[in-house]
């Protein structure tokens, strides 16, 4: 299969999965009790200035109906509504907050790999030693740690004690070195355990011993021969665990106080603003599939078989 051909259908994978996400939401906010007039006017308000409310949001309007309208704005004008609360285009919110998301993911997976390759490397090389039992056991520490935890403690000793690093907001870079660290560690200890593994699993095979004995150095061995094939596993986890980090970092957000589109979607769905939900859950469903495509694409440059599917050269 060519490459743009591949790029072409998994492009053309992505219409259907957003469609999915959108409709399930649509269905899942009309499920959650109570309505957006009710959560916007508040307890005391009226009945009739509520209905009121929804008439002008247009949510009394049957479920396929709204679903319809809200669809075919965001497929042929790029509008995904305006949200109820503030009356701004979810759009703009999105633009303003998604670069905080995809800023604390991005430095998070990048301290993950920094903290859990290398020492999963020198676990596997250094096998039922100390260098390998060590960070071992600091892995399955972090890895069972939640990153909330983990952001407390951080917060508590950098911040309130030593006053190194904002405990809140977004005023410099300092205010992304706690969630970093917070995010990272959990996910960094998972890495080392895959990275581990997987180096276990390569150092073993017939083409690694054939090159220690040609006479290869050791380092040559490990991180020319065994590394290339050993990072598959953990481009693969690394692609996901960004997926996952750029919309499932809700928790860390509001505890640093972080104003990312995580918070953002958790705030509307309080408020049962359909559009905000919708438009924020579809933004991350379009992100991770394209984190995704970009992990499939990568093995190319790991692995020469892959390459050569894709290029369409016959082994």
């Amino acid at each position: 299969m060519h490459l743009h051909r591949f790029l072409i259908k998994r492009l053309l994978m992505m219409i259907p999965i957003v469609i999915g996400v959108s409709f399930l939401i649509f269905v899942i906010i009309d499920m959650i009790p109570g309505d957006p007039g009710s959560s916007l006017l508040g307890a005391g308000a009226r009945q009739e200035d509520i209905n009121m409310m929804n008439e002008e949001l247009g949510y009394n309007r049957p479920l396929l109906q709204r679903y319809g309208k809200y669809m075919y704005d965001a497929v042929f004008r790029l509008d995904l509504g305006k949200s109820y609360a503030t009356k701004k285009p979810v759009i703009t919110e999105v633009a303003n907050r998604l670069p905080i998301s995809l800023a604390v993911a991005f430095n998070a997976i990048f301290f993950s790999l920094v903290f859990g390759v290398p020492l999963g490397v020198l676990s596997a090389v250094k096998q039922n030693t100390l260098f390998d039992r060590i960070p071992t056991g600091i892995a399955l520490l972090m890895a069972s740690q939640p990153a909330f935890l983990i952001g407390l403690v951080l917060m508590l000793i950098f911040s309130l004690r030593l006053g190194w690093f904002p405990a809140t907001g977004v005023a410099s870079w300092k205010s992304y070195i706690m969630p970093m660290i917070a995010l990272g560690l959990p996910y960094g200890g998972r890495q080392l355990r895959f990275t581990r593994s997987s180096m276990l699993e390569t150092i073993r095979q017939d083409y690694v011993r054939t090159a220690r004995a040609k006479g290869a150095s050791e380092r040559i061995v490990i991180w020319k021969h065994a590394m290339k094939n050993a990072l598959l596993p953990v481009i693969t986890v690394a692609g996901n665990s960004f997926g996952i980090l750029i919309g499932g970092a809700i928790a860390t957000e509001t505890l640093f106080g972080l104003p990312g589109l995580g918070s953002f979607i958790v705030a509307g769905i309080r408020q049962k603003d359909v559009p905000v939900v919708t438009g924020g859950i579809i933004i991350f469903a379009v992100i991770f599939s394209f984190v995704i495509l970009a992990v499939d694409l990568s093995y190319a440059f790991v692995d020469p078989r892959i390459k050569a599917k894709y290029s369409g050269r016959r082994g």
